[in-house]
């Protein structure tokens, strides 16, 4: 369970903030890769949802805060899901780029 899952829609601005704050911690964008492409958070790694199992050879210690987001909140929640199955300790759904107020990279 995400720290933003008991507020209901997670806040993607609140849960950058929180990442920011944390050191050693991932940003994990769950779209596809020409939905990256068109436009992502700074910073950002590109894993799609329908990979997610890819993570264990991306990022092997498995006690990295990841922060995930998506469109609007939906795969970024599914995919946190996988990932506490595959052992990860911390990660959290930071909701959806659709209410990113930031600038986006391309």
């Amino acid at each position: 369970m995400g720290v933003f899952d008991f507020l209901g829609s997670p806040d993607i601005n609140e849960g950058l903030k929180q990442y920011q704050s944390e050191q050693r911690a991932i940003l994990l964008d769950a779209r596809e890769a020409d939905e990256y492409a068109g436009g992502h958070i700074k910073g950002s790694k590109n894993l799609p949802l329908s990979r997610f199992e890819k993570a264990e050879s991306m990022f092997t210690d498995k006690s990295l805060p990841i922060y995930v987001y998506c469109h609007s909140g939906g795969r970024s929640k599914r995919m946190v899901a996988g990932l506490v199955k595959l052992g990860y300790e911390k990660v959290v759904n930071i909701g959806g780029i659709m209410d990113y107020k930031g600038r986006l990279e391309r």
